[in-house]
């Protein structure tokens, strides 16, 4: 990199990168913008609007996380046997029949089918877009990956902004222009995007064919630095989803669910996409210029268990009756809370994804994603289902700080997991065994 390009902006380091990659980090800003513009308030359409049960509403949720995080594996294979784009313009147009069908219909049959396929969606293009931004970034891949988080921070942090003044005049006009979002995105992928296959799928020793799938996959399973990676990486999604889940949960039960309350919580979900947005390149050229992969992941892990620390604040002080007194205390410990935990993802994020690059080999990258994605995935469910329990439990038993001192316990011994990891050798690329490659994939 250019010394420009380094001591530039945001954008500046953006056109310091393959026209490829410019075009896959504005692509996931429109993915997430499409995504959050939409998803939170769905909730509450089906419930309104539609009159669906609770049960219901919560099936139609679910199958679509279900359904993503159960294919993720799949949609990684696809990618690497039949090329990237391809999977990248299914996923999105997945995206609009099932974005606009949730707009337009009632009956829960279609209203499943809907959000499976938006789910599907996801499980096709998030592997394919991460293993071809790690193909085209080269050398420069930590530097992109943490490119690629401000991109898709901001998508977050204004997705709701629109959604909210969409759904306003009314949902349905909130779903076509989440699928008008997706349906631009596609043409432009499809005329902009160049093509691009992995290079590097095995083949059987000496017939030229590729692998079958159940054997890339028993490969895949077999690397077990790779395995011990992504079971130690699940602490990091369960606490960084905590700003969606638990951290507001907080605010509500300190400040209650009025405008004060309202306010409070968009502050954190403000000062999480934010400080992304303004420091994630800098974090991460310091980092890199200063630590190992390793050493980065496990300090950004450790910097996500102490952001719990701040909400013990709470529980050991006697709460005011009211006034700015509460507000504040509903308010702050949670946004400092917030900050730091998206500290911790801008130190590990760009150098996880780079890890798992690493640790493939550069053979099935894809298929890698993958299967990553699919583990943290049934670990943030698990993680979701015992946060919300543990929050229920340790109120109602009078030891509210306990949730707090878990993920403070979780964050260190996820740390302490990824240093070991570092310590032995195992985050390091493995030896990749020479062998004939006679067709080109």
């Amino acid at each position: 990199m250019d010394r420009q390009s380094r001591s530039g902006g945001t954008w500046a380091q953006m056109r310091s990168y393959p026209r490829s990659v410019q075009l896959l980090m504005v692509n996931q800003f429109s993915i997430n913008l499409g995504f959050y513009m939409l998803m939170p308030y769905l909730a509450a359409h089906l419930s309104g609007t539609v009159g669906l049960a609770g049960w219901a509403v919560g099936l139609v949720l679910g199958i679509r996380n279900f359904s993503q995080q159960g294919m993720f594996l799949v949609g990684g294979t696809l990618a690497d046997r039949l090329g990237y784009k391809p999977l990248i313009i299914a996923g999105l147009m997945l995206r609009i029949v099932g974005f606009a069908t949730l707009g337009l219909v009632d009956a829960l049959p279609a209203l499943l089918a809907a959000s499976a396929a938006t789910g599907l969606a996801g499980a096709l293009f998030n592997p394919a877009v991460r293993a071809y931004l790690a193909a085209d970034a080269g050398e420069r891949r930590v530097e992109a990956f943490g490119l690629f988080n401000i991109f898709y921070q901001a998508g977050i942090l204004l997705g709701p902004l629109v959604g909210m003044v969409l759904t306003g005049v009314d949902f349905r006009v909130a779903c076509l222009v989440s699928a008008g979002i997706f349906a631009l995105l596609s043409v432009v992928q499809i005329r902009s995007l160049p093509a691009r296959r992995a290079n590097d799928a095995p083949t059987t020793k000496g017939s030229g064919q590729r692998d079958g799938v159940l054997s890339q996959w028993r490969t895949i399973v077999a690397n077990r630095p790779f395995l011990l990676f992504s079971v130690a990486m699940i602490g990091f999604y369960v606490m960084q989803f905590q700003v969606y889940l638990a951290l507001p949960l907080e605010v509500r039960r300190l400040g209650g669910d009025g405008t004060s309350g309202t306010a409070a919580v968009a502050m954190l979900f403000a000062v999480s996409g934010l400080s992304t947005i303004l420091f994630q390149t800098k974090v991460t050229a310091w980092c890199k210029a200063r630590m190992e992969p390793g050493r980065a992941l496990a300090w950004g892990l450790l910097t996500m268990g102490v952001a719990f620390v701040p909400l013990l604040v709470p529980t050991a002080v006697p709460a005011p009756e009211g006034g700015v007194g509460l507000w504040l205390l509903a308010a702050v410990p949670p946004a400092l809370s917030a900050l730091l935990l998206a500290v911790g993802t801008m130190i590990a994020y760009p150098f996880e994804m780079d890890t798992i690059v690493r640790l493939s080999g550069d053979r099935l990258v894809a298929t890698h994603y993958g299967l990553y994605n699919t583990i943290c995935g049934v670990g943030i469910t698990l993680g979701n289902l015992l946060t919300g329990a543990s929050l229920d439990a340790a109120r109602a038993a009078g030891v509210s700080a306990l949730p707090w001192i878990a993920f403070c316990a979780l964050g260190l011994a996820c740390a302490a997991a990824l240093y070991g990891l570092h310590r032995t050798g195992r985050l390091a690329p493995p030896v990749r065994e020479t062998r004939p490659e006679s067709v080109s994939a």
